[in-house]
Formats: structure tokens, C-alpha cells, sequence
């Protein structure tokens, strides 16, 4: 049966990927954006059929984060999937290296990631978590972490901190959940072309990033979606608590 979903994140990239994907099966997706709200609207505009909602708000604040869920249940009618997609990406504004960040850049960073890729995600959980609960209904929640997590970002160490504590979580609530019927998984994609990523992909470092990979490329957004929508899928119940690494055999965890 088609099924109310939460993306968060869902301006650009995977995001938008998985809502097109969720979309195109028929369910009603509620589009999150925190300040691409253009992005967002266009995202909005690719979907299949009908009963799309958009929704804002900054996931550092944790009543933000609820209201959003309040306004995707108002919206959608009920909520049975979510997709923890929104993070503070790692960029050229944002480094923070031991030894060569300043004390403003080091807390800055930790500060930001932290409080969208980890607590705003929790929250947000939470919400969806207690619909679901009040409701007896059964439901998956899908975290995107980051291949990032287990093979380090030196530049960027808050980011994979951020995701592997967003992957520990979201084992912690595949067991707490499973008693109600709530499936949780999540995703550590490694490098995706998205759009965020174009003009590395074709410049001067673009052969280098697609030579991690024994396929000679970079994942796709669309490929990521795919994933993700199988394992929100009553069919993938059985996944909880699984972390599936989507990085093109680029890094192997023993």
C-alpha cells in the first residue's frame, strides 16, 4: 500500500533521488529543505502523482524538527517511512584538520555537524517513532550515514564522527523499535555525484576520486535511492539494524 514518507534533506542529490524514487511507487512524499527552498520546489516538481508536501526547517533545532514531523502527519495524513537524509556536508568552508584548524573552526564544525547530522536526525526519530506508536502501526526508518565512518575524514573529522554515531544510533533504535513493528537501517554510501560534487568530479581530482573504486566510477544518486527504498520496504523488516555500505567496493569493512 502506498505510504506517507519523510525525506529530510531533499533539496538536491539523494535526497531528491529518493523522493522521485518513493514517488514514482506511488507514495506521498513530504519534501524537507532547510534553506534551498528553490531546490526544494523543483524537487517538489519532479515527483510522480499527487498529495507531495514541502516542508522547512533547521534540524539544529529540535523543535523544528518535531514540527516538521506535526506538519508531515497534518499533511500526509500518517507517516510510515522516514528517510534521515539532511547533514551538514563536508566543503571547502567547513574544514577542520587536527593541527591546522583554528579554535572558532574546530568548535564551529563539531557544533554544526553534530547538531544536524546526529541530534536533528534523533529527533526527528523520535517523532516519527512515537506516530507510529500511538498509532499500532508498523513503519521503517532508513539513516544515510557515510562510508566516511569507518575509513576516516581527516579533514573533516566531525562529519564521520557525526556518521558513525548516526549508524550506532540507529542500531540502538532498530532494537528498541523492533517490539513495534519498526524496522531501522541505514545506508554509508561513499563518494556520489551529486550535485554538490560536480565540479570535483570534473576537475583535476575527478580521476583520482573515481579510481577509489575498482569500477572506475562514483555512485549515483539514483543508485542510493534504490537502496534505500528496498530497505524501507516491509520486505527488507528483516535488514534491522544493518548498516549496508554502498561504495563500489571502495572500502571494505572486516
Amino acid at each position: 500500500m502506498p505510504s506517507g514518507v519523510i525525506i529530510t534533506g531533499a533539496s538536491r542529490g539523494i535526497g531528491r533521488a529518493t523522493a522521485v524514487a518513493f514517488a514514482e511507487r506511488g507514495h506521498r512524499v513530504a519534501v524537507h529543505y532547510s534553506s534551498r527552498r528553490d531546490d526544494a520546489e523543483d524537487t517538489l516538481a519532479r515527483l510522480a502523482g499527487d498529495g507531495h508536501v514541502l516542508i522547512g526547517g533547521d534540524l539544529a533545532s529540535p523543535e523544528a524538527a518535531r514540527s516538521l514531523v506535526a506538519e508531515a502527519v497534518a499533511a500526509l495524513g500518517e507517516v510510515d517511512v522516514l528517510v534521515n537524509n539532511a547533514a551538514v556536508a563536508p566543503s571547502a568552508a567547513n574544514p577542520h584538520r587536527l593541527g591546522d584548524s583554528t579554535w572558532e573552526e574546530w568548535t564551529g564544525a563539531w557544533r554544526s555537524m553534530l547538531d544536524v547530522n546526529l541530534l536533528g536526525a534523533a529527533n526527528v526519530t523520535w517523532a516519527v517513532a512515537r506516530h507510529l506508536i500511538d498509532r499500532g502501526a508498523p513503519g521503517s526508518i532508513v539513516n544515510v550515514g557515510s562510508r566516511g565512518a569507518f575509513r576516516g575524514e581527516p579533514d573533516h573529522p566531525a562529519y564521520g564522527a557525526s556518521k558513525a554515531a548516526l549508524h550506532a544510533f540507529g542500531q540502538s533504535a532498530a532494537i528498541a523499535l523492533a517490539p513495534h513493528g519498526i524496522a531501522v537501517t541505514s545506508v554509508a554510501p561513499g563518494f556520489v555525484a551529486t550535485e554538490r560534487q560536480a565540479s570535483k568530479l570534473a576537475g583535476d581530482a575527478g580521476d583520482a576520486v573515481r579510481d577509489q573504486s575498482p569500477f572506475g566510477r562514483v555512485g549515483t544518486p539514483e543508485e542510493i535511492a534504490a537502496a534505500i527504498v528496498h530497505l524501507a520496504s516491509p520486505q527488507a523488516a528483516w535488514s534491522s539494524g544493518a548498516v549496508l555500505d554502498l561504495n563500489g567496493a571502495s572500502h571494505l569493512r572486516t
